[in-house]
């Protein structure tokens, strides 16, 4: 995945795409090689100090080039469409997260009953899909919220849209994936990777 010092330029990368795109300026940084590569990404933006959720939107699959999905992915959480648009203002009282997702991998078990078995806190992050209904949560969020794996499983069903226990249908697929998550401390501040496990 990235090195320390690739998840800070990540961060800075989304930091600077999130400025110019609300203060309508072209975007013109050079990132390296490895964000050439395809991956899946999402822009967390929280209020600083509250740590409160003000944007998060992403880019699940590995479908584009990680700069880009980082850059999508910036400016789309800037109009999060469960809050208002991000204003010039708050710049300077938001702390921007990147997470860099492996591909998602299908869960296989004999019967769903079995699902929480496979899943682990504070490493992986889940998909629910059924049918045209499909829902994604990332690692950070079951740990933040201290969820065990049924808990983990209802809240993604739910996300998708589907009832809280759509998780034991046999018609409901669970994939897993994990991330990498590079936070600022604070605004304009020091970045760094971020331990799930030991949040935990």
């Amino acid at each position: 995945m990235l090195s320390e010092e690739d998840g800070k330029k990540a961060v800075r990368y989304a930091r600077e795409v999130i400025e110019n795109h609300v203060a309508g300026k072209e975007i013109k940084t050079k990132l390296g090689d490895v964000f050439e590569k395809k991956a899946g990404s999402f822009v967390t933006i929280n209020t600083y100090p509250e740590k409160e959720l003000r944007g998060c939107i992403g880019i699940p699959e590995p479908v584009m080039a990680l700069k880009k999905a980082i850059k999508e992915a910036a400016i789309s959480a800037t109009h999060d469409p469960r809050f208002p648009d991000l204003r010039k203002e708050e710049l300077s009282s938001v702390v921007i997260e990147v997470t860099v997702l492996t591909p998602p991998v299908l869960i296989k078990v004999e019967k769903p009953s079995q699902y929480p078995e496979h899943v682990k806190i504070g490493e992986d992050g889940l998909i629910a899909e059924k049918g045209i209904w499909r829902g994604l949560l990332l690692p950070q969020v079951a740990v933040e919220y201290k969820w065990n794996e049924e808990e983990f499983l209802s809240h993604t069903c739910m996300k998708a849209g589907l009832a809280p226990d759509a998780w034991l249908d046999d018609d409901t697929k669970i994939y897993k994936f994990q991330g990498e998550v590079f936070a600022e401390e604070k605004p304009y501040g020091n970045v760094k990777k971020l331990n799930l496990k030991n949040a935990h």
